[in-house]
């Protein structure tokens, strides 16, 4: 029974989600997961370069998994007729720049799941398989979306989540500092392992809610865009397959292949950009280009929390950095 009376919640502003017709899940790992349960699929083909945490499913329904490379656009080196009908490819839309290529892909080539974890405001392409992470993209502790290929769709009874208790970084981080929520964030992180599919939690339904995408969308696309301009002329990551007029972003990736400790430089300049992914030196040559955009490529921030004077001084911080070697 509803509570009447007494205190009073967060309040938060009631709007529409932006995937309200996609399953709500509790992370983007679960709904691979749930994906891999109604599928049935005995093997899946893995990209090199992507989270380690994305194996998880894998591990847990103990399927057989291969690995492949990806060439300079980051696209898979690979031959399709390989995938059989009890096997899938699991294809990451690397950030959020790769819709143009996915669908050329999809046109062509059956039994391929979708990673939009990157890329939270791209569509679903009808018949395939593609999951979400909105944490990516929006402040909540967790959540995923999933857009199962009807077809073959059976609905698994799941338990609705709670997610409360990994939610202390994203108050700590308005209410003291980005620092002193840090290592609350990865306790969050870990929270999440190996915890399998479970509906989302009001709290994250809740904020996913209130969230004014339109406002998202116009702020990241400005930012990327003025990164791309003032960096295009140095940025060695090829760009000629992305359609700048509807793609929105994760990040603003900089590739510079011959530049040592950029990444450490800018967090110096209290710029904090991520890492894409670590565990991948592990499995990887370093003679790889999976290896290479490991090591090499700065995940720029344009998200909807800054204006243009905060990609002005990411400019002017690069700028600084690589005049003075």
């Amino acid at each position: 029974m509803k509570a009447i009376g007494g205190y009073f919640e967060l309040e938060l502003a009631r709007k529409n989600e932006y995937h309200r017709e996609a399953l709500k899940l509790n992370s983007g790992r679960a709904a691979f997961e749930y994906i891999l349960r109604i599928r049935g699929y005995k093997k899946v083909y893995m990209p090199y370069y992507t989270c380690d945490t994305i194996f998880e499913p894998i591990q847990k329904l103990n399927l057989e998994h291969e690995s492949y490379f990806i060439d300079a656009k980051m696209e898979p080196i690979f031959d399709f007729s390989m995938i059989r009908d009890d096997e899938a490819l699991l294809y990451t839309n690397y950030f959020g720049l790769k819709d143009m290529f996915i669908r050329r892909m999809t046109e062509n080539h059956p039994n391929i799941i979708i990673d939009n974890v990157p890329a939270f405001f791209s569509m679903p392409i009808q018949g395939y398989d593609c999951f979400y992470s909105p944490r990516k993209f929006i402040g909540v502790p967790d959540g995923g979306y999933l857009y199962p290929d009807r077809a073959v769709y059976k609905p698994i009874k799941l338990t609705r989540d709670i997610s409360y208790k990994r939610s202390k970084h994203l108050l700590k981080r308005i209410d003291v500092s980005p620092e002193d929520g840090y290592k609350d964030f990865i306790d969050s992180n870990e929270d999440l392992c190996f915890v399998g599919p479970k509906r989302m939690s009001k709290l994250t339904e809740t904020v996913l809610r209130s969230i004014d995408y339109t406002d998202v969308i116009k702020t990241r696309k400005r930012n990327f865009a003025f990164l791309h301009k003032s960096l295009e002329r140095i940025n060695e990551l090829d760009f000629s397959d992305v359609d700048f007029e509807t793609a929105v972003p994760i990040v603003y990736p900089l590739f510079l292949p011959n530049e040592d400790n950029l990444r450490a430089k800018l967090i110096n300049e209290k710029i904090y950009v991520a890492q894409y992914w670590p565990n991948v030196l592990d499995w990887t040559n370093e003679d790889s280009r999976e290896h290479t955009f490991t090591q090499k490529l700065i995940a720029l921030p344009i998200d909807q929390r800054y204006v243009l004077s905060d990609m002005r001084r990411i400019v002017l911080a690069l700028n600084k950095i690589l005049e003075v070697k």
